[in-house]
């Protein structure tokens, strides 16, 4: 009989799903379990080594994901893809010790929890192993957010490994985000009440091997998920994020045309230089942070992406030009002017660049 299903969000880890399973099957016994695989196109051949797995070994599962990423969505993916009463969340890349399962599972079974999180600071935890001193104060920083958002005391709401019963899951997943990597705190905060919890000590080990799936970003994710949960519903949140690197980009435009004012540059040039500059700026940024989940990468993929940018932004660069130009001939004051033209551009860039750019994905 199927109690639980361990669902893997995976990105090039071609290696480590085969020891992983045999950890799983070490920790749970033979039958009673299923490993779902959700990858997200790994240019490594994750998926193909799972399905190879899969042939062998009728407890293992594949979604290969075409256009879809994010940790976050490849949980809720999961949860709606297995029959399993139970699931459980945790990284391929052995730092989540498949020996808690079973004793997760029996907490559930046995009422004492409606979720159980392997946390990485509960007394008898350690992160000795973890490499990345950085990343860990972060985490320590998140939570102490996270536990006034989500109205549950842990000490670690941003664990990426827990399980809960997988109705309860997929109830919520209408709700849910889905964005960036805290899938966790995306339960949590969602959930109509607090939710009775149950930590497990957790030794985080080092990754057996490939690279983590998470960069300087996470940070950004994890506001991102706050925003969301706090004003998602009056403005949408990729929505307010492309504005907020449309803000830090009208900096930059004022930074280029005050520089070239300064020189003497005639009004329209420094204008037309401005708006390349801060077009550039805002293509970088945006894939970066506000396109995260949907990243363009390698040269020839992001140049692509940038010529895509620019030409989709062809119009409203022109009508920022354009309309700038205008009103500071009748006399705008040139700030004021600039502004308008930025307004007006903005709109035609956000549409045609979420569609033409990213929304391939």
């Amino acid at each position: 009989m199927l109690d639980l299903a361990i669902i893997l969000p995976t990105l090039n880890e071609r290696g480590n799903l085969a020891p992983l399973v045999a950890r799983i099957e070490h920790a749970l016994g033979p039958d009673g379990w299923e490993v779902l695989i959700v990858d997200d196109d790994s240019k490594d051949g994750t998926a193909d080594e799972a399905r190879d797995l899969a042939l062998a070994d009728r407890r293992v599962r594949v979604i290969q994901r075409i256009g879809r990423r994010g940790l976050a969505s490849a949980a809720i993916e999961g949860f709606c893809a297995t029959a399993a009463p139970f699931a459980a969340v945790m990284d391929a890349d052995h730092q989540h010790d498949p020996a808690l399962l079973p004793r997760m599972l029996a907490a559930l079974k046995a009422g004492e929890a409606q979720i159980c999180v392997a946390s990485r600071f509960a007394e008898g935890a350690s992160t000795a192993d973890w490499d990345e001193p950085e990343r860990e104060r972060l985490s320590s920083f998140a939570n102490a957010i996270a536990r006034r958002i989500t109205g549950v005391e842990l000490t670690d709401p941003m664990s990426g490994y827990f399980m809960l019963p997988t109705a309860t899951a997929r109830a919520l997943v209408p709700r849910l985000s889905g964005i960036g990597f805290k899938i966790l705190l995306d339960l949590l905060a969602t959930a109509d009440s607090p939710m009775k919890v149950k930590e497990f000590p957790l030794n985080f080990s080092k990754r057996r091997e490939g690279e983590s799936k998470l960069d300087r970003a996470v940070l950004f994710d994890f506001l991102a998920g706050l925003y969301d949960k706090t004003l998602g519903r009056v403005i949408p949140t990729r929505f307010a994020l492309f504005g907020t690197v449309g803000a830090l980009g009208v900096v930059v435009h004022y930074a280029v045309l005050g520089a070239l004012l300064a020189v003497a540059a005639a009004f329209w040039q420094a204008q037309l230089a401005a708006v390349i500059t801060a077009m550039s700026f805002n293509f970088w940024l945006n894939n970066w942070l506000t396109y995260r989940d949907k990243r363009l990468k390698g040269w020839g993929e992001v140049l692509r992406g940038w010529a895509g940018f620019c030409l989709t932004c062809a119009i409203g660069a022109f009508a920022n030009v354009a309309v700038a130009t205008f009103l500071n001939e009748q006399g705008v004051f040139w700030a004021l002017a600039a502004l308008a033209g930025i307004l007006i551009g903005s709109v035609w860039n956000y549409a045609l660049s979420s569609r033409f750019v990213w929304g391939r994905f």
